[in-house]
């Protein structure tokens, strides 16, 4: 199947690297609003346009973009019978996206991966299956402490930022406080950018701490990770505890998981799709039986 990237920022990079070190899949080019300009080294022999119209053939794209430019993004290339995938991270308006996007998928013969990523996305594979084997009890998410991509871009966003890095600290029981450390251009307000950032629906549910430094890029590290705890309830029998815990690279397992949905997209039907409602197995390469006979 013939992929395109489109955009190329932290996730961009690691997309097309995964692209190209997945066995049933071809580069079709790199679509970025800066082409020719500060290029990197790695593009040299990759087509990059600014439409993906001038790639010819795509059969799937894949949104590395900052999550509140997927929408129309999507419904752009949706509307070319162009299949995609995206990222996009927030979770209270990720129901009401599958539902616009699956008119547009239904009406041009294309499909939608939305929140392909491993929080939404595989994280929640994870608690679905946490709830599957112990039915009644509570899961808790933890994330962190690591460098949060969705948080950092919607900071970025905001007028007078230079450079932002939200990192999010764990507190326990699924709560968590933000970090926010933030470059600001000459003769903006600092308070009244702490008041935007702690207002912004990324953060207003969290403990949010913002600091004004001088560099943000000496502070990234993009590492993150993740512990999630189940106690719940068997049938009758209480008392079943189960926990998965993972420390990654945050772009290139958002990128490795996108890839693998381009793959199990091509399966569905038109419309759009969370990474719940697709089998497991359409998101591995290779014969299906031999899938099975390695892990089942």
């Amino acid at each position: 199947m013939k992929i395109a990237v489109v955009g190329y920022g932290n996730i961009g990079r690691f997309a097309l690297e995964a692209v190209q070190a997945a066995p049933d899949m071809e580069l079709a080019g790199v679509v970025r609003r800066s082409v020719g300009h500060d290029q990197p080294a790695e593009l040299d022999n990759v087509l990059v346009v600014e439409d993906i119209d001038e790639l010819g053939h795509v059969d799937v794209a894949l949104l590395c973009t900052p999550t509140r430019l997927v929408p129309n993004y999507a419904k752009t290339i949706l509307a070319q019978g162009i299949n995609t995938v995206d990222s996009y991270d927030i979770h209270g308006k990720l129901a009401d996206l599958r539902n616009e996007l699956a008119e547009v998928g239904k009406a041009h013969g294309a499909v939608a991966v939305i929140s392909a990523g491993w929080d939404p996305g595989t994280d929640s594979l994870v608690r679905a299956m946490l709830e599957l084997m112990a039915p009644k009890g509570v899961t808790y998410t933890n994330y962190g402490p690591g460098m949060s991509m969705g948080h950092s871009v919607a900071v970025k966003a905001i007028e007078g930022v230079v450079n932002a890095l939200s990192i999010t600290i764990p507190i326990g029981t699924g709560l968590h406080r933000r970090l926010v450390y933030v470059q600001l251009k000459p003769g903006f307000d600092f308070e009244k950018m702490e008041k935007t950032i702690k207002e912004d629906p990324y953060f207003v549910n969290d403990e949010t701490h913002v600091v004004a430094v001088e560099d943000v890029q000496t502070l990234i590290d993009m590492g993150h990770g993740v512990s999630m705890e189940r106690k719940g309830v068997s049938g009758f029998t209480h008392n079943q505890l189960f926990n998965w815990e993972m420390r990654i690279n945050n772009p290139a397992l958002t990128a490795q998981i996108m890839v693998a949905s381009a793959r199990a997209g091509m399966k569905q039907r038109p419309g759009a799709y969370t990474m719940l409602e697709i089998p497991m197995i359409h998101f591995l390469a290779g014969d299906e039986d031999e899938i099975i006979r390695r892990l089942v």
